[in-house]
Parts: structure tokens; sequence; C-alpha cells
């Protein structure tokens, strides 16, 4: 294959690829004759029913009269509520990433030697096999991290003397490593990128085994490796935040789905990491960043209320920013009156505003989460309510870190390596029947025709 041309979209590709789409359309109403879920969803956007699961349950309903209406949101982390946790954690002088991952893991809260037996494991395991930042995330960088988080995770596999082993010890074993390795597989790759294609200085900083999850990340991405006690903080919530959300998420039920067939740790993440990456899932936080900036650009006075709103009533109608219809960071596939995980990060957030001088564009983000759910209602027929979801505060949090905007998504993964850890351990042990949904072929049958007589 000549390279020249490698990325090419040719005339003959262009005419191909209409035949594709034309054999790929489908009749709308079929979906309603056969009863199809689209999406894994009923009518009222309800997932479908298709696992049970211990270690997470997202609450956005409650009964009344018989019948289920909305409520404020509610995650619970092996049946502790997130609110507790967080306050809990950021009531102590530790950081609870490690804290949340055991409980997810093990099923319960750790005792305190319980905890330190498994920081000091996580510290050990930090470290990647000799000449694997030379000889795979230097060679070739990737522009996308998940892309590049996607390939080092498989390469792992490589150096894996057990790689094929699904014994439970042997996978818990991979899932530690891997949860210690992803800070270093992102800001990695994100520096070889940095270096390779914008000429910029190339930090490779060793981690120390002293340092938390999140206090990793920022020591081995600044070229000082210096960060506040709040910065940190703020991270550190980030990542507990971000680490679980129940088994039918997009990028969980993936990784359910695919340990279900018996395949190794590291194919079973990958494939995780290939659906956390989509726009639609983890990557959403990129869309509410870059929207903001446009709507920075459009709007001459942030406090005025009618401008504003005008500016929102346009992305509704499809005539600002990328024309999609969407303000983005509203709205959740299961919450509706409220995301807990919003509402808890929000103060952390307000508090770096006014550490970082920032104050105006969180009082312009308080004002759009204010003004969004009524203009949404006025101009949407919507079945449920609408509020700002995680997504909404977390890439304004990011900005503030000053991490930069290819690494949001991979922030996004290294927090839910825990949660996908934890599914998987889950999948594995009840030994369940390989995922097998059922679709219904639409396609008439027809008889075979002779090359020579098409």
């Amino acid at each position: 294959m000549n390279t020249n041309n490698f990325c090419d979209i040719t005339p003959e590709l262009r005419q191909l690829a209409e035949r594709c789409n034309n054999a790929a359309t489908i009749d709308p109403s079929l979906f309603t004759k056969y009863d199809v879920k689209r999406g894994l969803r009923d009518l009222n956007g309800k997932g479908v029913l298709v696992g049970l699961t211990e270690i997470s349950d997202v609450c956005a309903t409650r009964t009344v009269d018989g019948e289920q209406v909305p409520a404020p949101g509610e995650l619970y982390y092996r049946g502790y509520n997130i609110k507790d946790l967080v306050k809990g954690l950021t009531d102590s002088d530790h950081d609870g990433f490690e804290e949340a991952a055991y409980l997810l893991m093990f099923g319960q809260l750790p005792r305190q030697e319980e905890l330190n037996m498994f920081r000091s494991m996580l510290a050990d395991y930090r470290s990647l096999p000799t000449g694997f930042v030379r000889d795979i995330i230097m060679k070739a960088p990737s522009q996308d991290m998940m892309n590049t988080l996607a390939r080092s995770v498989l390469t792992l596999y490589s150096y894996d003397d057990r790689a094929d082993d699904t014994s439970i010890p042997n996978v818990l074993r991979q899932c530690m490593q891997l949860i210690s390795l992803f800070p270093l597989l992102s800001v990695y790759g994100y520096q070889a990128y940095k270096h390779y294609h914008d000429g910029a200085s190339l930090y490779i900083h060793v981690p120390s085994p002293e340092l938390s999850t999140a206090e990793t990340i920022l020591h081995v991405l600044r070229p000082d490796s210096t960060y506040t006690p709040l910065e940190a903080k703020l991270l550190d919530i980030a990542l507990i935040l971000h680490m679980e959300h129940g088994g039918g998420n997009n990028s969980t039920f993936t990784t359910h789905l695919v340990s279900s067939s018996g395949t190794d740790t590291y194919s079973a993440i990958a494939a995780a990491i290939g659906s956390l990456k989509g726009p639609k899932h983890g990557g959403a936080n990129i869309k509410v960043v870059k929207m903001f900036d446009d709507l920075k650009s459009q709007v001459q006075d942030w406090k005025d209320e009618e401008e504003v709103g005008r500016y929102l009533s346009a992305l509704l109608n499809k005539e600002a920013f990328d024309r999609a219809g969407l303000i983005y960071g509203m709205g959740h596939a299961v919450y509706s009156l409220s995301d807990p995980r919003a509402q808890l990060f929000r103060t952390f957030v307000e508090r770096l505003s006014n550490e970082k001088g920032r104050q105006e564009e969180f009082a312009l983000y308080a004002l759009v989460e204010r003004l969004a759910p009524e203009i949404i209602a006025r101009e949407r027929k919507i079945y449920k309510g609408v509020s700002p979801n995680v997504d909404f505060f977390s890439g304004f949090a990011y900005s503030m870190l000053d991490l930069p905007l290819e690494l949001y998504t991979p922030i996004f993964a290294i927090a839910r390596i825990a949660g996908w850890s934890a599914h998987r351990l889950e999948e594995l042990s009840y030994n369940g029947k390989i995922m097998r949904p059922a679709y219904k072929c639409v396609q008439e049958h027809r008889p075979f025709i002779p090359i020579s007589q098409r």
C-alpha cells in the first residue's frame, strides 16, 4: 500500500461509502413494530435490565402511589452514599481515591492497616517495564491520548507472563497494576506527543511512592512538580466522583460484555477505553469547555442574563457553536432533577476559582447552570427534568488545574479504571454466560444471482 495516500478519501471510496450508507438504511417504523429497545432503553429512556451488581447504585426516581417519579439524584458506592463518602474523605487529612478504590474492589471500607497495605502495593506497582517509555510510548505518539492509553494497555500484555490467566488472584494483580500505571501511561503519552509534535520540552518525572494518585498526576505532568494542597484535593475529589457509575454506563457495560467472553484483562480494559473515548461518554467535558470558550467570545456581558439566555437559545436552535442543538453539560441519561456528583464538585470548584482568581468565570458557569434548564424546558419537549451533570464543572476545574485539554478524558479513565476493575472481577467471579443480545434481521431473503446476470 502506498503510504502517501493512506488516509485519502478517494472518489471510489466515497462511492462505496454511499452504497454502504444505503445498505444500512432501516425503516424507523420497524423499531416500533418489533419493540426494539434502541440504545438498550425503553421509550422513557430507562435502561433495559441486563444484569445485577453490588458495586454501585444510580438513583434518580422514587415511588409515589405506585408510580416512579423524578427525584433528586443519589449515587451509592457499595451501599454508601457518595455524599457521605466525599464528606468523610475530605474531612480527613489524606487523599481518598485509593480508599474509595479499595471499597469498590473489596466491598468494604478498609481499616487503616488494610489501606496502608493497599497503598503500598499500588506504589510498588507504579513502575513501568524497563524500556517501555522509550520503546512504546515514545514511538509514533498519537495526537489522541486515549488511543495512546489503549495502545499502551494492549502492549502491556506482551510483558505479562500470565496475561491470559483469568483466575481472580491474577486478574486482581493485573487490575491493581493498571490502576497504579494509568497516570504514568496517560501523562507520559501526552509529554511525548507535545515533544515530538509541538517541539515542547520533554519531561519524564519518576513517580514518588509516597504520593497519592492525584498527586502523582500533578507531579509527573508539571515541569516543576509543584502543586497546592487544594489543587491535589480537588483532583482527588474529581477522581472519586468519576471512578464508578453503575454497571450500565457504556464503558462499564463494555467491560462486562468483553469480560463475559473470557478474554484477558488488557483486551477488556482497552475495549472500555475505546468506549470512554467517545464524545457521547467520556469526552463530553471537552465539549463543555469548547462551548464556554465560544460563549465567552460571543457574549459581551457575562452578567447579562438576557444576552446569555439568547446565546443558550441559539445553541438549542442550532445557530451557535457546533450547531448540534445541544447545551453541553446539561442533562443525563439517568439523572433528571440533579446529578449528585455535580452538586458535590461545585463546592470545590468554587473554592478553587477563588484561589485562582477566576470568580467571574465561575459566576458565568453558575448563571448558565441556572438559566439552561429553564430555557430547555421552554423550547424543548422533555419527559423528565434536566440539570447540570458532572461534566458541566469538570472541564472548568481541569482548566484551573492547568491540565491540558488532551488529558481531560484520560483523567476520566484514570478514575474509572477502578470501577472497571471492580466490575471485571465481579463478572469473572459470577462466571456468567457470554453476553449475546438479539438483533432482528429485517432483510428479505433473496435468491442468488450469478455475476454474469447482475
